[in-house]
């Protein structure tokens, strides 16, 4: 598992798409329970080097209901991205995750992780790549029928703060879906 770690922390295959240059970000341990996968890292992120150090990070980490010392620990969350590096800017926020990282390191990654109990499939990418044509046509049908998916996978919005808007759309996610979340996370801990 080390040696692919490095291998992926060397990674370079779209370096001349990323207007910051490549750093990729990923965490795992052969021993993960819980493989969190979101969308690729913000700048934020990508200047850190940790996963997750972000609002959104922090976000996230509440609706999990852990701290940031079980957050990080990884024998029991594993962090692989869509994308492993920040993509840069779109129009409307960051641009979609490079094509190119999940088909080349998800495979290699979970083959590692043997332990793996709970796939949490954050946001789109994640959820289009995972689930394929069980996804639903939205983010917010795929979220709702997460009964649908488990006990393998969980689909959830990004908790990004400029999703204020779709929490106050959708409010039976935090009373149906993350009381939910909570239980499996903490069973498997």
């Amino acid at each position: 598992m080390q040696d692919l770690l490095q291998d992926i922390k060397q990674c370079t295959i779209c370096e001349k798409h990323l207007v910051l240059g490549p750093r990729p970000v990923v965490s795992a341990h052969p021993n993960s329970k819980i493989v969190i996968i979101g969308q690729a890292p913000g700048t934020k992120v990508h200047a850190s080097g940790i996963p997750w150090d972000d609002a959104s990070g922090k976000q996230l980490r509440k609706w999990l209901n852990v701290s940031v010392e079980d957050f990080y620990d990884e024998t029991k969350f594993a962090i692989i991205p869509m994308g492993f590096c920040y993509p840069g800017k779109g129009k409307t926020g960051d641009l979609p995750p490079r094509p190119e990282c999940a088909p080349q390191w998800h495979k290699p990654l979970f083959d590692e992780l043997k332990d793996v109990e709970l796939v949490i499939l954050i946001g789109m990418y994640a959820q289009k790549y995972y689930l394929g044509k069980a996804a639903k046509k939205t983010l917010t049908e795929t979220v709702r029928n997460y009964n649908a998916y488990l006990p393998k996978f969980l689909p959830l919005p990004h908790p990004s703060p400029r999703n204020r808007f779709w929490l106050t759309q959708n409010p039976w996610f935090e009373v149906a879906v993350l009381p939910v979340l909570r239980e499996r996370v903490h069973f498997l801990f």
